[in-house]
């Protein structure tokens, strides 16, 4: 039987959807209410797939005065983020986390069509690397996984296209072992938007049912 240290986390960060509050980028071409339905499309999916599965799935929610738990199974734990700024918050889930689990693997909600094999192979390589990088083509990553909470967040500025090279050149001045993932993107803009819409028609492995369908309702209008 595992124990909770045995058993690795997968944590999703993640915003309460509420319309305007998420996804403004995409907001801005498709409309905030569709936006935000989309959000919660990504959601329901994430938590259909990582739910009650071998990982504890944790999601980190933000801000924190929102029942957060209501919007997901009952099996799924939900923490709220701590921290004035998105570095504080990710850094302290790793501090809390790292106390409870052998290894914790953190992606965002924007990316559902994250694969199963990139967080085997995440799980896996932090047998020896101290951080596990996954790079999305933006400039930042959309996945993070450690063994020990290592601070390479502090001072480092988040939503810029420097995200992961300021992030590598930390891990390496601090001699940390590092591994990096295949590349993807995050689901923020317009263009993003098409990208999934592509990805949910050709890739047969891509099962996000409520994504699928609301984009597929969009099309119909």
């Amino acid at each position: 039987m595992l124990t909770a240290m045995a058993r690795p986390a997968l944590v999703i960060m993640a915003r309460y959807p509420e319309i305007g509050q998420v996804k403004t980028r995409l907001g801005q071409a498709i409309g905030s209410e569709r936006a935000c339905e989309l959000y919660r499309a990504f959601l329901t999916d994430l938590d259909a797939r990582f739910a009650n599965r071998t990982r504890q799935l944790v999601w980190a929610y933000h801000p924190p005065d929102h029942d957060f738990a209501a919007l997901v199974a009952s099996g799924s734990r939900c923490e709220p983020q701590v921290g004035s700024s998105l570095a504080d918050r990710m850094y302290n889930c790793f501090r809390q986390l790292c106390r409870e689990f052998d290894r914790v693997i953190m992606i965002g909600a924007d990316v559902p069509h994250v694969r199963d094999e990139w967080l085997d192979e995440a799980e896996r390589a932090l047998d020896d690397a101290d951080i596990v990088l996954g790079p999305s083509h933006d400039g930042g990553y959309y996945l993070i996984a450690m063994r020990q909470p290592h601070d390479v967040f502090s001072g480092i500025a988040t939503s810029t296209p420097n995200v992961l090279t300021d992030t590598r050149r930390v891990a390496a001045a601090r001699g940390l072992r590092e591994r990096l993932l295949p590349s993807t993107f995050d689901v923020d803009g317009v263009e993003d938007l098409q990208q999934l819409r592509m990805l949910l028609q050709t890739d047969e492995a891509m099962r996000l049912p409520a994504t699928a369908a609301l984009i597929k309702s969009w099309s119909a209008t």
